[in-house]
C-alpha cells in the first residue's frame, strides 16, 4: 500500500534534485543520466528540456533570471528562455571518472554541491562550497557517492550523505563558510535502503529519500527515525516542499538498473510523486551570485 499520488508518469532514468521555484510557481528536477531537465507547473503545464550532457542539479538565482547548473564535470549558468549555457568552471579537471551530483543553496545564498565516482567504486568525491563570486572551495572529501545536502533552519548546520556508506553526516558551518565538527547524524542498514536526497521541514526534521527503501523517512534533530512514507517505487531519490504554504511534498525516483521483472512490479519507477507530509517546509534559498 502506497501513501503517494502519481503526479507525472514520466519514468525518468535517474530523476533527482527537485527544486521549488516560487517565482515560477513550478518544480524543476533533473534526469541526470537521461540528460533532461523537467518542470511541473502548478498551472498544469509540463515542460522538458534536453541537455548536452549529464545534469546533476539546478538552483535558482536570487537577483538574476535563470539557473546555475551542475553538469557532468562543469558548473554553468543556464537559461531556458532563450535556451543557453555558459560554462563557468570545472572543479575536478584531473578526476575524469567523477561527475557532479546533487546541490542545494543555504540561507546565506551559497551553493553546496558534491561530486562522486560515476562507477560508484572509488572514494574520489568531495563536497564543495560555491560562493556568490563564483569562487569554489573543497570543504570535505573521500565520498564514494556524495548526495543530498540540506540545512538546519538557522543555516548553521549542513547535512550531507555518502549513499554508498549508508551514512548521513552533520557539520557545523562556521562564519567564514568552513565546516567543523563532522559527525554521523544517521546510519542505515541494508534493509532500510540507502540515504539519498534530503530536505528539512519547518520543525527541523529531515526527510530522507531511501534508494532501494521504497519510501521516505523523517528523522528528528537527534537523528531518530520518526516516520516512514511508503511509495510504489523502490529507488526513491529526493524530495522538496512546494506551494505557497510549503505544505506539499514532491518526490523524484529512478528506474536505472532495474531488471525487466522489477519494472513489471513497479511500472512507475522514475516518475514524479506527491505525498502529504502533514507539516510545512522551509523556503527555497536562491544563489546570491
Amino acid at each position: 500500500m502506497s501513501d503517494a499520488n502519481l503526479v507525472w508518469d514520466i519514468r525518468a532514468l535517474l530523476g533527482e534534485g527537485p527544486l521549488w521555484s516560487a517565482r515560477n510557481q513550478a518544480i524543476y528536477w533533473v534526469d541526470i543520466k537521461g540528460c533532461m531537465l523537467h518542470s511541473y507547473g502548478f498551472d498544469g503545464r509540463l515542460q522538458s528540456w534536453t541537455m548536452p550532457d549529464f545534469l546533476g542539479w539546478v538552483v535558482e538565482r536570487r537577483d538574476k533570471p535563470g539557473f546555475v547548473a551542475g553538469f557532468r564535470n562543469a558548473v554553468a549558468e543556464l537559461s531556458l528562455s532563450p535556451f543557453g549555457i555558459r560554462e563557468r568552471f570545472k572543479p575536478e579537471t584531473k578526476l575524469t571518472g567523477n561527475r557532479l551530483n546533487d546541490a542545494k543553496v543555504d540561507p546565506a545564498g551559497r551553493i553546496w554541491f558534491g561530486s562522486m565516482d560515476d562507477a560508484e567504486k572509488l572514494p574520489s568525491g568531495s563536497l564543495y562550497r560555491l560562493d556568490p563570486d563564483f569562487s569554489h572551495h573543497q570543504v570535505d572529501r573521500d565520498y564514494i557517492c556524495a548526495n543530498g545536502p540540506t540545512f538546519s533552519a538557522d543555516g548553521k548546520r549542513i547535512y550531507h550523505t555518502d549513499s554508498l556508506r549508508n551514512e548521513v553526516y552533520q557539520f557545523d558551518i562556521n562564519d567564514d563558510g568552513s565546516l567543523s565538527n563532522k559527525r554521523v547524524f544517521a546510519k542505515f542498514e541494508a534493509k532500510d535502503g540507502s540515504p539519498d536526497g534530503m530536505t528539512t521541514d519547518a520543525e527541523g526534521f529531515l526527510w530522507i529519500a531511501l534508494w532501494g527503501g521504497w519510501g521516505i523517512a523523517r528523522f528528528d534533530p537527534s537523528g531518530k527515525r520518526e516516520r516512514f512514507v511508503r511509495l510504489p517505487v523502490s529507488q526513491v531519490t529526493s524530495c522538496c516542499f512546494a506551494g505557497d504554504n510549503l505544505d506539499r511534498l514532491f518526490v523524484t525516483s529512478a528506474r536505472i538498473g532495474l531488471s525487466a521483472e522489477q519494472l513489471q512490479n513497479e511500472p512507475h519507477a522514475g516518475s514524479f510523486f506527491e505525498v502529504d507530509p502533514g507539516v510545512t517546509g522551509l523556503p527555497t534559498s536562491a544563489f546570491a551570485g
